[in-house]
């Protein structure tokens, strides 16, 4: 195991860095990570743990995290928990870094890999103070700057010169270039299309863990591309950007016509809507975290999830309705309901095979109360084994 105990900076060694939001509000601090400037939308993660999973997790691509956990590093990075192959946010922002990693699985500093990945990042941040400013006014454009030729200038001009994350397409650039496989474990029983819109490795994996082999394709993939993997279900995963923008409806819509399973978590749920003929619409600050309560309307048992989303589908909550796309998609219900908000959490189908959830059932650091969906996944396969589509 590497020795990283003395590889952190201390505080009176880092360059000095400033946090600007498009308000013109700004948080002084060190810098953390590499040295710079970088821009995104900032938002306000709520998990106490699992940091490498959310660095390296897709949807994060083109915002800046805000840990509201005040003590971040402690366990440092491995090889192991990564939700794939870099870090994706745009920058990082924390309070109190740890002086050095802890934990026997720990094989680097956290600021380690953002050094070496180019994420700037800042600490010594009042990220209290920074979060409840984002809950009150919503979540906004930032840059944080740092070193001496990046702060100086209009910096809240250069904030404001960046691209709103409403209408933005960012799954093509964070989904695979080529398709690729992830084999059952054990006997195989299904064969699943997944669309890769920012997917996490650890989704394949509980899929795989079921017996199901998991054909991953690029979220540019025609239905045809899909056909051609002879599949029992489609999978639409996780991913950025604006649903309002996603061509993979289309596609989609096209799933549903032929009656193949479907299942989708986080966007994929989004599109589902879409599909459907329901509306989305951008949250004030998103759910992002691994402690949101979510009740599941079938059974009245409320999950704590993983989340991480700053868009949601506009359903009514109450009753069955007829899919406002048309008939031919039948009667849909709000299965899942975010208790902090009213937010909808998952859609159901009930007169073709789709479901889907909003938040992350395959959470990898936990909560793993949702774990349960890929059965019911598995569950809707089976019902519909045996023919071709």
């Amino acid at each position: 195991m590497n020795s990283v105990v003395n590889q952190t900076r201390s505080l009176d060694e880092r360059e000095r860095a400033v946090l600007v939001l498009e308000d013109g509000t700004r948080f002084e601090g060190e810098a953390y990570g590499a040295v710079g400037s970088t821009f995104g939308e900032a938002v306000f993660s709520t998990g106490m743990t699992g940091y490498q999973e959310t660095l390296t997790d897709p949807s994060y691509h083109k915002q800046v995290v805000v840990m509201t956990a005040p003590h971040v590093g402690n366990t440092g990075v491995n090889d192991d928990d990564a939700e794939s192959k870099r870090i994706w946010v745009s920058g990082y922002v924390v309070r109190d870094p740890a002086l050095r990693p802890s934990n026997w699985r720990s094989q680097r500093t956290l600021e380690d890999d953002l050094r070496e990945q180019d994420v700037v990042g800042i600490c010594g941040v009042d990220t209290r103070a920074l979060t409840r400013h984002l809950r009150e006014r919503g979540a906004m454009r930032v840059g944080i700057f740092s070193g001496p030729d990046d702060i100086e200038g209009d910096l809240v001009e250069k904030v404001a010169e960046q691209p709103l994350m409403a209408g933005a397409e960012l799954a093509s650039e964070v989904s695979t270039e080529r398709a690729y496989v992830v084999p059952a474990v054990g006997d195989k029983r299904f064969t699943v299309a997944a669309l890769d819109l920012g997917i996490k490795a650890m989704t394949p994996q509980r899929m795989a863990e079921r017996g199901i082999e998991v054909h991953v394709l690029p979220a540019t993939s025609t239905i045809d591309e899909i056909r051609a993997v002879k599949p029992d279900g489609v999978f639409f995963s996780n991913g950025p950007g604006d649903p309002a923008t996603a061509p993979q409806v289309e596609v989609l819509r096209e799933v549903l016509r032929a009656g193949i399973p479907f299942f989708g978590i986080c966007f994929g749920n989004q599109l589902l809507g879409r599909a459907l003929g329901f509306g989305t619409y951008k949250l004030k600050y998103g759910h992002r975290g691994i402690n949101q309560p979510v009740m599941d309307r079938r059974t009245g048992k409320v999950e704590i999830t993983a989340h991480n989303h700053g868009f949601a589908v506009d359903a009514p909550l109450d009753g069955d309705v007829e899919a406002p796309a048309g008939a031919e998609f039948g009667r849909v219900r709000v299965s899942h309901v975010c208790l902090n908000d009213d937010v909808v959490e998952g859609l159901e189908c009930l007169d073709i095979p789709a479901f889907s959830v909003q938040y992350h059932p395959e959470a990898a650091a936990g909560p793993h109360d949702a774990a349960y969906l890929f059965d019911r996944f598995v569950e809707l396969l089976e019902t519909t084994a045996g023919g071709k589509h």
